[in-house]
């Protein structure tokens, strides 16, 4: 141990000496750090000018002391800072095994935050190499192992990392609604940190998954919040992040075919003093702006000569995927002018980057320009349109189906690993047997005051009826003695009066034997006055003693004065007829008062869901039946339905409770029928004319 400090302090000073013509800022640090694992870890990861192989070496003696480590977690954490440094020097032999080392120890050691960290560096090293399926199984793998530690804003920012690390690779295998979920919910993450750079990465994300989709109002709307959340971030790249946002809200006009829109956008960016210091920014912004002037101007030239410089900057920076997509307009543009031979070798020189750098939806959108340019091999280019459409919706719905299943797969591993102690379980058992009991002896009292509420209603209800009875019968009373007093008066006048009168009349016919001219006159003109009396007397009696038998329903002027009541509250007009032949204050009582209440929950219906303006209550005699009917210019309703309002069903029971039958017809919006039929119990009453008869004979 001791020979191997003396070996460490000599390497170190060799390395002082021979980085001296390098960089005297890297010479001072690495004279200053002590020979121990964490300098030479941060010797090899801060230093810009050691050879390579001078860094392995150091990275070996690392591995040689972490060795000696006898703490578990700073042991593996070393290792695992030890592993990125290596996938970092493009050395992945040792990164792998090395990150396998660390992956192993710290599933059986149960040390979630190198577990995750490892997983984390494994899904980086996957996603470099293009192997996006891999890398997405890695990703959710840190995720569920940073999700087992305790809560902490750094365990949750680790977690939002790597949710949007999955939407990412979901997004660009078109699985749009994956994405969306896992975007969304690093989003809900970051907003609870309040890590502003990051709020505004989900929002731009969510834009681009939004403009997968076709939806570009959404695009617009997240695009809009990215901004917004700029304006909080206080690092250098904020305008670099600003006219990248920019250029989205831009593109997304553009992707609408809302070209003024879009022109004015990218107008408004090229005039940005910043976008000379991102170059890549600015060769979108060119291209865009171009392609928008020359779809909604038709202006070739200076497009032309946007185009141009578009693809003169991109030449310089190396920026071929970017390049498809500026010849392929260009290619469109000169197709659009006539020319059409340099229109498909730009097209051509299009599909060939596009699949240089595997930018299968560029490659389909120049093959379809092929297909219309070159009309020779217009089938040739069609047919590989067709193949390639294939392959690709095929590859996107294996990797689709492939993230569902390691989902599943890691979600059924946490469970299996996730054992619960058996106290714990007991507890959770009772815990839930009380909640349950608890809930039992609820129910049973709810429904105790449930049942006693029903009751109560019940007997109001009965009571109602009771009292109208009573109503009814008392106002029957009422009538009658209306009628014996005026056939009372009937006879008095009949029998006494007009008898008086009759005697007069006579006496004064004796007296007529008087042969005076006077007396004559006088006698003649008291007998007229006399029989002028009798005739009053004799009308006014029959008109008493017909009024005395004339038909006064009490029970219809009951109905029409609940149907008024409606009418005048709902606003509905209400017209109601019945049959004088019926004398309707002699029906059963039932029949009565549940032919009262049909009439009122039908009106209640009309007021309440029917919409109508007009009803008609018809109340008549049809053969050996009563029948009533409702009917409405409402909107109807759908009886196959079968589920029915508490209304209809109180109907229902009462005709069911007189004998009685119901029949329901309508439509939508051809109104409502109700035809009810109820029994003919009543008494008959006597004929007047038959009372009258032997009043009228004087």
């Amino acid at each position: 141990m001791r020979f191997k400090r003396i070996y460490q302090v000599v390497l170190l000073f060799y390395l002082v000496n021979s980085c001296t013509e390098l960089n005297k800022h890297t010479n001072t640090d690495i004279a200053s750090i002590n020979a121990d694992t964490e300098s030479l870890i941060k010797i090899v990861k801060d230093s810009t000018h050691l050879p390579i192989s001078e860094k392995k070496k150091m990275l070996q003696d690392a591995e040689y002391e972490i060795a000696n480590i006898s703490n578990d977690t700073v042991q593996l954490k070393y290792l695992s800072e030890v592993s990125l440094i290596y996938k970092n020097l493009k050395d992945s032999l040792k990164f792998r095994q090395i990150n396998q080392k660390v992956l192993e120890a710290s599933e059986a050691k149960k040390i979630y935050t190198t577990l995750g960290n490892s997983h984390w560096d494994l899904a980086s090293f996957y996603k470099s190499y293009g192997l996006l399926d891999s890398a997405y199984f890695h990703y959710r793998t840190a995720y569920k192992s940073f999700n087992k530690l305790p809560y902490s804003p750094e365990s949750s920012s680790t977690k939002g990392r790597m949710l949007y690390s999955m939407g990412q690779i979901q997004d660009s295998f078109k699985d749009y609604l994956g994405a969306e979920t896992s975007i969304t919910s690093a989003l809900t993450i970051f907003v609870d940190l309040e890590d502003y750079t990051r709020i505004y990465n989900c929002n731009n994300m969510l834009g681009i998954i939004a403009n997968g989709m076709n939806n570009y109002e959404k695009a617009l709307e997240y695009y809009e919040k990215a901004e917004t959340n700029l304006k909080k971030i206080k690092s250098s790249n904020r305008f670099a992040y600003l006219l990248y946002n920019k250029n989205n809200i831009a593109s997304a006009y553009l992707r609408s075919e809302n070209y003024e829109k879009a022109k004015t956008a990218y107008t408004q960016l090229l005039k940005d003093e910043n976008l000379n210091s991102e170059p890549q920014t600015k060769s979108l912004v060119l291209v865009g702006k171009a392609y928008s002037i020359f779809k909604s101007e038709n202006d070739f030239s200076e497009a032309k000569s946007l185009l141009d410089n578009a693809i003169q900057l991109n030449d310089s920076l190396g920026f071929s995927s970017i390049q498809a997509r500026t010849k392929q307009y260009y290619a469109e543009l000169l197709a659009a002018e006539g020319d059409t031979i340099n229109a498909t070798k730009y097209a051509k020189e299009s599909k060939d980057i596009a699949q240089l750098t595997s930018n299968n939806d560029r490659y389909l959108e120049v093959l379809k320009i092929l297909t219309k340019l070159d009309s020779k091999n217009a089938v040739a280019y069609s047919d590989e349109y067709y193949k390639l459409s294939e392959k690709i919706k095929d590859e996107e719905r294996v990797i689709r189906d492939k993230f569902a299943r390691i989902r599943l797969e890691t979600d059924e591993v946490i469970q299996k690993n996730e054992v619960l102690s058996r106290q714990k379980q007991i507890w959770i058992g009772v815990v839930i047997s009380l909640l349950l009991f608890g809930a039992a002896v609820f129910t049973i009292i709810l429904q105790r005051i449930n049942n006693n509420k029903l009751k109560f209603q019940q007997k109001q209800q009965e009571s109602n009826q009771e009292i109208y009875n009573l109503m009814l019968s008392q106002q029957g009373k009422f009538e009658e003695g209306k009628q014996l007093e005026q056939k009372r008066i009937s006879e008095e006048l009949h029998d006494g009066i007009l008898g008086q009168m009759l005697g007069v009349r006579l006496i004064l016919s004796g007296l007529n034997e008087k042969n005076d001219e006077a007396s004559v006159l006088q006698r003649a003109e008291l007998i007229e006055k006399l029989r002028d009396s009798e005739e009053e007397i004799r009308t006014i009696s029959h008109e008493l003693s017909n009024a005395s038998y004339q038909k006064f329903y009490n029970f219809i002027v009951s109905l029409e004065d609940m149907i008024n009541t409606i009418s005048q509250s709902s606003g509905i007009s209400c017209s109601f007829t019945y049959d004088d032949n019926v004398d309707w204050d002699d029906l059963e009582g039932d029949i009565k008062i549940n032919a009262y209440r049909i009439v009122q929950e039908s009106l209640q219906n009309c007021v309440k869901h029917a919409k109508c303006e007009n009803v008609e209550i018809i109340f008549d005699l049809e053969g050996e039946h009563l029948k009533l009917m409702v009917k409405d210019d409402g909107v109807g309703f759908d009886l196959s339905k079968g589920k029915r309002g508490i209304g209809l069903r109180n109907i229902t029971s009462r005709v069911k409770k007189v004998e009685g039958k119901l029949d329901i017809k309508t439509k939508k919006n051809e109104g409502t029928t109700i035809i009810v039929l109820l029994p003919n119990n009543y008494i008959q009453q006597e004929n007047p004319e038959d009372i009258l008869g032997s009043a009228q004979i004087i």
